[in-house]
Formats: C-alpha cells, sequence, structure tokens
C-alpha cells in the first residue's frame, strides 16, 4: 500500500489564513457592538471579505500541485500574470466608475437640483469618491498592474511570493470599497486625498507595505544586472507614498468600536502636513509612478532605446529631491510662517527644469520613430500625455508664485490645472499602457487602430472643453473678487460670482462627458480584443538601454 506524502502548506498560506480567520472574528465583534451602522456595515464587510479570503486560500491549498511554481521553464523565466491581468480589469472598471462620477458632480454643479436633496448623493460626499476613484482605484490599479507587469519582465524574474500579490491587488481594491462606501455613507476624515477613516488607513498600511516587499524582493531576485530606469521610479512612488500615508494620517481612534478619530496633528501643523503629503501624493504617486510607465512603455512601442538614459537618472534624483519640498505653496496668504511659504514657492518653481528633462527626454525617445505617430494611435496618445506633463509642470511652477497664486487660489482655475495634468498626462499614459498590456497578457492582437483613434480624438476635444472652461472660469472668478467700487466695497456678491460661472461649468460637464465616452470606445475595443481579437503569441519586450 502506497502512503501518498502530506502536502506541506507555505508559510504565505498558513499565516494568511490564521490572519484573515482572526480578522473575520474581530470584525464581527466590532459589527456587533459598533457605535454607528455605517460602521458596523464596513466592519460586516471586513468579516464577509475575510471568510471569503480564507476558502480562497484553503481551496487553492488543496488544488495546486505540491511543489511551489517554478521559477523557471525550458530556461525562460516563469511570469506570474494573474495578478497583472486582475489590475488591468481593475483600473478599466474603476476608471469608467470614476469617469461617470466626476461627470455627475460636475453636473451637479451645473445644475444644483440633480442633488435631489439626497445626503449620499450630494456633491460634498461624490466629489471625493470621485476624486478617489479616478486617483486610486483606477491610477493605483494601473500602477500596481504595470509595476508588476514591468519589474518582472525588466529583472526577468517571476514576482516574490505566491500569496502576496494576490493580496496586494484584492486587498487594494477592497480598501477601495470601503473608502468609496464610506464617502457615500458619510464617515471622512475631511483631509484632502486622505479621506477614509482610521481602520481603513491600517489595512492599506497593511496592504502597502505587502506591495512593497513583492517589488523589493522581486527585484533582488532579477537575473539581469541591471536595474532599468522605470524600476527606479516605481520603488520611489511605492516607498514615499508608504511614508506619507503613515505621516498624515497618524491619528488616535475615539474607540475601536467608532469609526471616528482625531489626527494627531493641529492647526497649521496639520495643515503643514497635509499639503506635505498632498502635494507629494501628486508628485509621487501621480507623477514618479507615471513617469516609469512613460520609460518603460514609450520605448517599448517605440521600438525606440531611451534618448538618454544618463537625463533619465538626473530625471530621477533631481526630481524626487526636489518635489517633497514643494507643499508649502498650496497655503500662501495663510498662518504658515512666511519663509515656509517662499520655500515652497522656490523649490517648486525649480522643479520646473528637471520636470521637463523628463519631458524631453520622453519626447526625444521618437528620434528616428516620428512617422509611427500617423500610423499608431496608442503611441500617439503617450507622446501627447508627456506633453500634457511638459504643460502642467509649467504651469504649477507658476500658480506657485505669490502673486499670481493671490489671483488663480481658491478659483477654478486650478481645477483647470489639476485636470489637464490628471486627464492629459495620467489618464493618456494609462490608456497607452492598457492598450499595451491588454494584446500581451491574453495574447491578441488589439481588435481595432480605429477605435483607438477615435478615443483619442474626441477624449482630446473633451479635455481641451475641460481646461480652457476652466481657466477662464478661474481668472474671471478671480478678477471678480478682488474688484471694488470706487467707495472700496467689493464689487460683486458672492452669488453674482456663482451666476457667471454657469456657462463654464456646463461647458466642463460637456467635455467630461466627451472624455468618457472616449473611455467606454476603449472599453469596447479591449472586450473585442480579448474576446474576439486574432490569437497572436504573447509579446516578450526587452529593452536595450541607451548609452
Amino acid at each position: 500500500m502506497a502512503i501518498t506524502a502530506r502536502k506541506p502548506m507555505t508559510l504565505g498560506e498558513g499565516g494568511a489564513t490564521a490572519a484573515f480567520i482572526a480578522l473575520a472574528f474581530l470584525s464581527l465583534v466590532v459589527g456587533a457592538k459598533a457605535y454607528t451602522q455605517e460602521y458596523a456595515f464596513h466592519a460586516f464587510l471586513f468579516t464577509l471579505g475575510s471568510i471569503a479570503a480564507t476558502f480562497a486560500i484553503l481551496n487553492r491549498y488543496f488544488d495546486r500541485p505540491a511543489e511551489p511554481a517554478p521559477l523557471v521553464i525550458d530556461g525562460k523565466p516563469n511570469y506570474n500574470m494573474g495578478p497583472v491581468k486582475f489590475a488591468t480589469i481593475a483600473s478599466v472598471f474603476w476608471g469608467i466608475a470614476g469617469f461617470t462620477v466626476g461627470l455627475y458632480a460636475a453636473l451637479e454643479l451645473a445644475f444644483p437640483v440633480l442633488n435631489f436633496d439626497l445626503p449620499w448623493i450630494s456633491f460634498g460626499r461624490i466629489r471625493p469618491l470621485h476624486t478617489s476613484a479616478v486617483i486610486f482605484a483606477f491610477g493605483g490599479n494601473v500602477l500596481i498592474a504595470t509595476s508588476f507587469y514591468v519589474v518582472q519582465r525588466t529583472s526577468r524574474a517571476r514576482l516574490v511570493g505566491d500569496i502576496a500579490p494576490w493580496f496586494v491587488v484584492l486587498g487594494y481594491n477592497f480598501f477601495i470599497l470601503i473608502a468609496g462606501t464610506g464617502y457615500l455613507l458619510g464617515i471622512t476624515q475631511s483631509k484632502e486625498y486622505a479621506e477614509p477613516e482610521w481602520y481603513a488607513d491600517l489595512w492599506l498600511t497593511v496592504v502597502w507595505v505587502t506591495y512593497l516587499l513583492v517589488f523589493l524582493g522581486t527585484l533582488m531576485r532579477r537575473t539581469e544586472p541591471h536595474i532599468y530606469v522605470a524600476n527606479w521610479f516605481y520603488l520611489a512612488f511605492i516607498l514615499t507614498i508608504a511614508v506619507l500615508h503613515l505621516g498624515n494620517n497618524a491619528a488616535i481612534p475615539v474607540s475601536l468600536f467608532s469609526p471616528k478619530s482625531y489626527i494627531v496633528w493641529a492647526g497649521v501643523q496639520d495643515a503643514m502636513v497635509q499639503w506635505w503629503y498632498g502635494h507629494n501624493a501628486v508628485g509621487f504617486f501621480l507623477t514618479a509612478g507615471f513617469l516609469a510607465i512613460m520609460y518603460y512603455f514609450i520605448p517599448k512601442r517605440a521600438e525606440r532605446p531611451v534618448y538618454s538614459y544618463r537625463l533619465s537618472i538626473i530625471h530621477f534624483w533631481t526630481l524626487i529631491f526636489l518635489y517633497i519640498w514643494a507643499g508649502p505653496h498650496h497655503l500662501h496668504y495663510t498662518a504658515l510662517p512666511d519663509w515656509a511659504q517662499t520655500l515652497g514657492m522656490t523649490f517648486s518653481v525649480i522643479l520646473w527644469m528637471p520636470s521637463w528633462g523628463g519631458m524631453i527626454n520622453g519626447l526625444m525617445t521618437l528620434s528616428g520613430a516620428w512617422d509611427k505617430l500617423r500610423t499608431d494611435p496608442v503611441l500617439r496618445m503617450m507622446v501627447v500625455s508627456v506633453a500634457f506633463y511638459g504643460m502642467a509642470t509649467f504651469e504649477g511652477p507658476l500658480m506657485s508664485v505669490k502673486s499670481v497664486n493671490s489671483l488663480s487660489h481658491y478659483t477654478d482655475w486650478t481645477v483647470g490645472h489639476v485636470h489637464s495634468g490628471a486627464l492629459g498626462w495620467v489618464g493618456y499614459v494609462s490608456f497607452g499602457a492598457i492598450y499595451c498590456l491588454v494584446p500581451w497578457l491574453w495574447g491578441r492582437k488589439l481588435y481595432s487602430l480605429k477605435l483607438v483613434n477615435w478615443h483619442f480624438w474626441i477624449s482630446t476635444i473633451g479635455i481641451v472643453l475641460y481646461i480652457t472652461a476652466m481657466w477662464v472660469s478661474g481668472i474671471l472668478q478671480g478678477l471678480m473678487w478682488r474688484a471694488y467700487t470706487a467707495l472700496g466695497f467689493l464689487e460683486y456678491s458672492f452669488i453674482e460670482t456663482v451666476e457667471a460661472m454657469h456657462p463654464f461649468y456646463v461647458i466642463r460637464a460637456m467635455g467630461g462627458a466627451l472624455f468618457l465616452a472616449g473611455a467606454l470606445l476603449m472599453v469596447w475595443n479591449l472586450w473585442q480584443t480579448v474576446n474576439a481579437g486574432e490569437p497572436e503569441p504573447a509579446l516578450t519586450p526587452r529593452l536595450v538601454p541607451a548609452e
């Protein structure tokens, strides 16, 4: 009688199972004794999520072979692309959701009756839902998907961990679910780009540390001696966001059974920490991470090496050093000490140089391949994104100058500036990366380049309508607010400035609708690519660093 050897459970499987069982019991107790129904709802979501995770891990354990997944098959790296596929699909889903909510928020500003006097869809709740959905849900999933793809390809090594990469993508999306439903239910700590309460922040900390360990471990496992520059930007993004998250969200909960907490910082210190976080969330989440995408996907798509590898390293170190100091420019003419305001302004202006150095490096990568812009709308979209990056990183330092800021701040000009970077830079480079990833991951030819072309032009018109409307609206606002009569009284009441904004808000909503329409074309194109596209061997992109 043959004796079958017992299949060992890995440390990751055993530890994760025990942790999820403990979390399920703790969440059940919290849900039963929660001070509010909204918090109880979140506690029960944690319970259900923990139970589902436990069953998924155990089911995977019983179904998998006894031996761990090989790192190499027939001399080639055995890449783990499952988490990359999931994050790619999640990014498209959250993108459509975030753009739709943003369009509704824009329509609410133009037509306030659309609030319907319902607290759940009031502008104050769906505005942070929109920003989190597009920045953290859409953008975050794009960054996780591309970073896991790029680090494997450029390192020629499989992702570290068996459960860990899946925990990162699933755990991150569970955080998005908790944060988004929390906004609609009125759970918020009211910090810009950091609205989720303490328990969601704790969960994200665990997920993010795991993300850092998986990325670092994969780099350490690499078989290529060279660490490609995109990985430097990804690593800076992951590490700095971790530090920012811990510093800005340092809070003391009222109770284990209450969603409410109190930030440890107060007054001016809280404002300074908030915009140290807020501006560097832009600098490292929305800039460094997406520059990593630029440095991998544009050279790959153009089939050209990076224009100057040395410039890319200078770009990296100058950006990393300078960006962290620029936050105080959000607090001009406040109680923040004047020297701190001036420091933030100075570093913001200096940032123009490395930012444009990176833009030039990205654009000049097309040297010898400019003709591809006529025939490849995916590459065109990514190149235009770099142009938007250049425009936004010129406008940002300009708006940080105190004399300009006195006109622009608190107006729609800031909204226009943010969306020229968000839609033009982050949106387009993300779309380009997704258009590249889906055919590579599913081994299919892109269904229709003509649809990509339509996506590009429809959304470009939408962006132009959006940002020009907000530029005109913002400058008009600023001028109306500072207009005085001959007797020294304000010339316009606040409601008169609001009435003057109405046509621009309608145009803004039209621009947002066009941007959403372009994204829906992308969804159809990708769906057809996966389900009806012509089979094509999966690509194995490799980059040759320039000298």
